[in-house]
């Protein structure tokens, strides 16, 4: 598979990645037999980019690719974890001495004297404007703690201001065919900056998979369940903040202009693929067979102009109303 690099720290990462939130927590039940699989499936299928946090399932996501990479030295994996959601959402603490606290916890549990890449996990937004926090970071690279850092946003404003700041490697931010706002400035201010962009939400949570209806039921314990209004995190996490219900609708007729050959899924993130700027997409998956088929999408031609404006027409129809003035 393809790599592209994080312009300023020169790392590496398939194009496209996979995302472990499954794997620890939030979306139903993942054993541990069935996370192990689905790691091993991206690993033989090209993907070199594992994308985790500290919270995920308190930890679990973390334990378990390090079980993972254990098993498989022969792998070389650029794993990103994320920190900062363990406490109170306050920008007091957003401090060295709880960095180094959660930075000792993730690189215990995935077994390692440095972390390759650390972003903060979506922080309030004074947060990204603030200097001593990129001191912060800046002294754990300095330390060798964390070879890179970057930040996860909710809101392109927030990643343009984490791209103007030196030390930023990358920036994680929701991007999909349901959420094209970062086009406009983002991934073009990326691109000029050498910051990578690492494409999070990439199916809409599953929205643009085509599988699931108004009838759709999820499980107690999954996100798109508990927080479809944004019970208990930012609402753009989930179904990227697009109503449920019109949300299904657009989805059939997103599934509709999968040309030949093409899953919707893999519509999806080829269309992310295609756009200039974008560094790796990290889908997430809960079984093997879905790891591989997100996989195969980087290897699918290029969609055609007739493609790409059909989803440009929908999304400006159905979509753009609900979630461009949000994020």
């Amino acid at each position: 598979m393809d790599e592209r690099t994080f312009g300023r720290s020169g790392q590496q990462a398939s194009v496209v990645g996979l995302g472990t939130w499954q794997l620890g927590a939030d979306w139903g039940d993942v054993d541990d037999k069935e996370a192990l699989s689905v790691l091993e499936a991206a690993a033989e299928s090209g993907v070199t980019f594992f994308d985790t946090a500290d919270v995920y399932g308190d930890g679990r996501s973390e334990q378990t690719i390090a079980t993972f990479l254990r098993s498989r030295p022969d792998l070389h994996v650029l794993v990103a974890t994320k920190m900062g959601r363990r406490v109170d959402q306050i920008p007091e603490n957003y401090v060295l001495d709880n960095f180094r606290a959660w930075n000792d916890r993730s690189r215990r549990n995935l077994g390692v004297d440095r972390l390759d890449l650390v972003q903060l996990h979506c922080p309030p937004t004074p947060v990204y404007s603030t200097d001593a926090v990129y001191d912060a970071l800046d002294t754990l690279v300095e330390e060798e703690r964390v070879a890179a850092y970057g930040v996860s946003v909710e809101t392109c404003e927030e990643a343009l201001t984490a791209i103007a700041r030196p030390g930023v490697a990358s920036v994680q931010i929701i991007f999909n065919a349901f959420r094209m706002k970062p086009l406009k400035q983002v991934l073009p201010a990326a691109r000029a900056a050498g910051v990578g962009i690492i494409v999070r939400v990439p199916l809409a949570s599953g929205l643009l998979s085509g599988k699931y209806t108004k009838d759709t039921v999820f499980p107690e314990n999954d996100h798109r369940t508990y927080n479809r209004h944004g019970e208990s995190f930012d609402v753009g996490e989930t179904f990227s903040g697009v109503d449920y219900a019109t949300g299904v609708e657009a989805a059939a007729e997103f599934s509709a202009l999968a040309p030949e050959g093409y899953t919707p899924a893999q519509l999806a993130l080829r269309w992310i693929i295609q756009q200039p700027g974008v560094t790796t997409v990290i889908p997430g998956a809960r079984n093997p067979e879905q790891a591989r088929a997100n996989a195969a999408a980087a290897a699918l031609p290029d969609l055609s102009e007739e493609t790409l404006t059909a989803i440009r027409d929908l999304y400006d129809g159905r979509i753009k109303d609900q979630v461009e003035n949000r994020w």
